[in-house]
């Protein structure tokens, strides 16, 4: 059967086994790409900034990796030029019908396609920037504005996300549709939710300031006075400090727990993606008390793991959980009020399973990828007839 659309997509990064995996904005197009390809629409994957340049086919799907530019001056520039040129040529000789980028780094900047641009708000720099109260450069600014420009439309994650987006980047007269990332759940499978390890707290994501992770010594402090046995465990990539100048968030951590805390605190650094999910079986609660994001994928996952999950409250939060139903909302710097959460999970194992248990129906009903995939083909499908 012939494909009914062609979808192409631009990433810096994609979890197919050519690449290896990479969390964020690759693992959620990843997921989309695979769902698509399976409900008989064409997809092209761009994967620029790679050391090498290869082409792999697969069924409905075709992935260019494309490496940077060469020269010595403005590259910034002549870099994306080339992956226009590329990526245009690519448009006509596959008939590709609509193509969507990242906010991020506005790389679409200086390109112009002759078929609808959808930009997916994955949290541009003047997104994180503006949640975490600090200054953009001028020049990151000017990069993501011009490629928002350059749209016809937009998706994004959150409602929240997207008036932030909105907001930011003046953005009127253009539609900005709210579509949650999805989870093939069938993948996040937690037979035996009952079984975990007693007082043990997990954390995924990358060790930076703008997580929260430097929040978690205090809680952990004021959750240890109740259950000195419990234990807090750290997976994901270090980070440098923007605050303090250190090359280590996790060295800035060291410095905030107590010697005794410490030797409860066992951090893993970054782990293949696929051992993450042993860890989360294990866990009795899992803690996410990030400042910013634009949905929080590590949050579904838990969630779909059958985990209580005590997580931000902050704007794109409150449309992941329902407070003290599928989950707990507490703003990160409450620290007597996060631990008092993790502390109910942990003294009630019921609780615990009654939580985790609603978090995966939450998840069942707001973010199955076989859902979603649907409401992406009817967006792009909108937009095109919008064209005619």
């Amino acid at each position: 059967m012939k494909p009914k659309l062609h979808v192409a997509y631009i990433v810096s990064h994609y979890p197919h086994k050519a690449f290896g995996h990479d969390g964020g904005i690759g693992t959620s197009v990843f997921t989309l790409v695979e769902k698509l390809r399976k409900s008989n629409v064409q997809v092209s994957v761009f994967v620029y900034g790679q050391k090498e340049e290869f082409v792999i086919e697969e069924e409905n799907a075709t992935i260019y990796s494309l490496s940077n530019n060469k020269g010595k001056y403005f590259n910034f520039y002549w870099n994306r030029k080339k992956i226009e040129k590329f990526i245009n040529k690519t448009i006509v000789e596959k008939k590709i019908d609509i193509i969507e980028a990242p906010d991020w780094t506005g790389i679409t900047a200086f390109m112009h396609f002759e078929i609808p641009l959808i930009i997916r708000f994955h949290g541009s720099d003047a997104y994180f920037c503006h949640l975490d109260n600090r200054k953009q450069k001028r020049k990151n600014f000017w990069f993501e504005k011009l490629a928002i420009n350059g749209a016809k439309a937009f998706i994004a994650p959150t409602k929240f996300a997207g008036e932030v987006s909105k907001n930011l980047f003046n953005i009127t007269g253009k539609e900005i549709k709210t579509i949650h990332y999805g989870l093939d759940l069938q993948n996040f499978e937690n037979e035996t939710p009952e079984i975990f390890e007693k007082d043990l707290i997990l954390y995924a994501g990358t060790l930076i300031r703008k997580k929260g992770v430097v929040e978690l010594p205090e809680i952990f402090k004021k959750v240890r006075q109740d259950f000195p046995n419990a234990k807090l465990v750290l997976i994901g990539g270090d980070a440098p400090d923007l605050k303090t100048k250190s090359k280590s968030t996790w060295e800035v951590m060291k410095t905030l727990f107590s010697n005794d805390d410490l030797k409860n605190v066992n951090y893993l650094g970054k782990i293949p993606y696929s051992e993450i999910q042993n860890h989360m079986k294990k866990a009795n609660v899992c803690v996410f008390p990030t400042f910013a994001e634009t949905l929080g994928m590590v949050t579904i996952e838990s969630m779909a793991m059958q985990k209580a999950v005590v997580n931000s409250n902050i704007g794109w939060s409150q449309e992941l959980i329902v407070d003290k139903e599928d989950g707990f909302l507490v703003h990160p710097s409450d620290h007597d009020l996060y631990a008092e959460r993790i502390k109910e999970i942990l003294a009630n194992n019921l609780l615990a399973e009654k939580i985790g248990k609603s978090a995966r129906k939450h998840v069942e009903e707001k973010f199955d990828i076989d859902k979603l995939v649907l409401e992406n083909i009817n967006f792009y499908q909108n937009i095109l007839n919008q064209k005619k």
